[in-house]
């Protein structure tokens, strides 16, 4: 608690958070992948655009609410992971459900992904297609020919590594708002220690001889 502890804290900024930026980048590559993939008028394309955007609207929510009720940030925080965990599974089951391979952690690919940093859907994009091109479609990295089958096995993998570095952000982002909420308490604990602070900064001769809030506040 600081001397001048400000009743309503800075909150919002979310677009400074990284989990924000990675899962609306995930967003992006979701309902470009769902337009050329998926189709249109299956309930899988909508689910599928639906939990992505769940994913980004809720870390703004959270962020947003997070100046009157850490309880309230935490609540959403978990539900736009959740959204991204639910995503997380229609991907597998589009690469199970096609005959395709799901990468493992150990596939190259992940980690090349990850190195390039991408900020854009357009980047994930030039990315699938430089793989795609190159024809590096083994985990061993040996050459084979460009084959357009592969592009729905690339586009989907490359949304699943995304996703798992989102889904992290978030699981250390909830654990951090957990850690603060049980520290520091919520909107009512910061009123209290507010009210204390400005009570205790006046002249005793104006001071009250309520030491508590009302339970009403």
């Amino acid at each position: 608690m600081t001397a001048n502890e400000p009743l309503i804290p800075k909150h919002g900024g979310y677009r400074k958070l990284l989990s924000f930026q990675v899962a609306q980048m995930v967003y992006d590559v979701t309902v470009r992948f769902c337009d050329r993939y998926i189709d249109k008028r299956s309930r899988t394309h909508d689910q599928m655009v639906q939990a992505a955007r769940s994913g980004v609207q809720n870390i703004a929510e959270g962020s947003q609410a997070s100046g009157t009720s850490n309880k309230t940030e935490l609540k959403l925080t978990n539900v736009a992971r959740a959204s991204l965990e639910e995503l997380r599974l229609d991907y597998e089951d589009f690469l199970r459900q096609g005959g395709l391979p799901i990468w493992d952690r150990n596939d190259h690919r992940r980690q090349e992904l990850i190195d390039r940093r991408c900020a854009t859907a357009d980047e994930v994009a030039q990315w699938v297609k430089e793989v795609h091109d190159r024809g590096l479609h083994g985990q061993s990295g040996q050459k084979q020919p460009p084959n357009p089958a592969t592009l729905p096995e690339l586009a989907a993998n490359a949304a699943l590594v995304l996703l798992a570095v989102a889904c992290s952000l978030l699981d250390r982002q909830l654990a951090a708002q957990a850690k603060a909420f049980e520290t520091e308490g919520g909107f009512t604990e910061r009123l209290y220690r507010v009210r204390s602070q400005n009570r205790a900064s006046r002249p005793p001769s104006t001071r009250s001889t309520k030491s508590t809030p009302s339970t009403n506040d």
